[in-house]
């Protein structure tokens, strides 16, 4: 082999070595761009999710915040109305408050208003000596018909007529507008046994009281209605009447 083969192999080799290097050189730069691709969607996918989680957690932070004010909203509505009935239901008390004012300065009618009650709480205490305490303005008007209302007893329960002593301590005197904190009683009278162990409070504020407390419910329907706001014009009163008849 001649020197110019020699050469031409050389060269051959040179050329094939160049020719693997270069091939070898695209494989890598392939490679690096496709493994630099890959990691670049990666890290954007990533960024992606982080943007994401982060706006879903700050929705679901609006999402809170819309119902923690709804619902305070909701509750400061609620008791506005809750505030709204209750002024109204003690407005309707003291109305009748001031009817019973009105019924003891009927003369007539509250001589034998009172005469009923004393009646009525005698054949409760069934007691053969009994203690009568009054307001003191009325205790003429007590006076006068005491006597009658012991035998009307007497005769309705079929016993002798009981001892009646009219207390010198005396109830409350009526409601005054100059000074409504003070103690005071409408009317009606109070009776307890010679001992003091049985009382039996029938005066008319008492008597309010209990008929307020047993008809609450229903003034309470008659005023928001019983199916919600739909109901709020007279349907919850007309309800109450079809189920008393």
């Amino acid at each position: 082999m001649n020197d110019g083969d020699v050469s031409r192999q050389i060269q051959q080799m040179v050329r094939f070595i160049r020719q693997e290097a270069e091939e070898k050189a695209n494989e890598i730069s392939v490679s690096a761009e496709e493994e630099f691709n890959i990691e670049k969607l990666q890290i954007v996918e990533a960024d992606r999710r982080k943007i994401r989680q982060e706006y879903e957690r700050k929705g679901k932070q609006v999402e809170i915040r819309k119902k923690i004010e709804y619902s305070m909203q909701l509750n400061a509505s609620r008791i506005k109305v809750l505030q709204a009935q209750d002024d109204l239901v003690n407005s309707i008390k003291e109305s009748a408050r001031k009817e019973l004012v009105r019924l003891s300065n009927d003369k007539r009618g509250y001589e034998k208003l009172l005469k009923a009650l004393v009646v009525e709480s005698l054949v409760r205490l069934r007691e053969t000596a009994v203690l009568l305490r009054c307001r003191e303005v009325d205790r003429k008007v007590v006076e006068s018909v005491l006597e009658e209302a012991k035998r009307e007893y007497a005769d309705k329960i079929k016993v002798a007529t009981p001892k009646v002593t009219i207390d010198n301590v005396y109830l409350p005197p009526p409601p005054t507008k100059a000074d409504s904190h003070q103690p005071y009683c409408s009317g009606g009278a109070v009776l307890a046994s010679e001992d003091g162990k049985i009382v039996l409070e029938n005066t008319l504020d008492a008597r309010l009281d209990v008929a307020f407390r047993q008809k609450l419910p229903q003034i309470r329907r008659c005023l928001v209605g019983q199916g919600g706001p739909s109901s709020w014009y007279g349907h919850g009163c007309e309800a109450d009447k079809d189920s008393s008849t």
